[in-house]
């Protein structure tokens, strides 16, 4: 027969998947963020739609891998996939607050690598292409990232 754990190892095995769950899970925000969070949600499951399935005027993953590979980004297809991907899923993970700081940070290294291989070189203002829109977008991934989900998300009913 296989022993049993202890009662006391259970215990804290308890503890830590409690700590790790509300670390990953709680939020301190109020009903601000949970605003912030759905807002940017749309924002990115609208723009990843465009690179996966070619909606709202969009290329799809064909057109979008063309352009990576065009920009340097290869393989394109991979990358297409894998930043549409992230904007769809992580904006639709936004919107209804389920794991929002995982979805965040994925959101935010997509944009990082967005502003630093597009936009950096046209200056702030969207006007020339430039990287004011990705800033305010990572602005709004950021603060998810730190303060979590807000009062109105799965996270938080599932932390407590």
């Amino acid at each position: 027969s296989t022993p049993k754990p202890s009662s006391a190892a259970s215990d804290v095995y308890k503890r830590q998947m409690s700590t790790l769950t509300n670390k990953l899970l709680g939020t301190r925000a109020g009903y601000g963020l949970t605003v912030l969070r759905i807002f940017v949600g749309i924002i990115f499951v609208a723009h990843g739609s465009q690179k996966l399935f070619g909606w709202f005027g969009g290329g799809g993953l064909a057109g979008t891998a063309q352009w990576m590979e065009s920009i340097g980004l290869a393989p394109g297809y991979l990358m297409a996939l894998l930043s549409g991907g992230t904007e769809f899923f992580a904006g639709l993970a936004l919107i209804i607050g389920l794991l929002a700081r995982p979805a965040a940070l994925g959101l935010s290294f997509t944009l990082l690598v967005a502003i630093f291989s597009v936009h950096i070189s046209h200056g702030l203002f969207m006007a020339n292409n430039g990287y004011e829109f990705a800033l305010a977008l990572l602005g709004g991934t950021v603060a998810v990232l730190i303060e979590g989900a807000g009062k109105l998300s799965l996270d938080a009913v599932i932390a407590k």
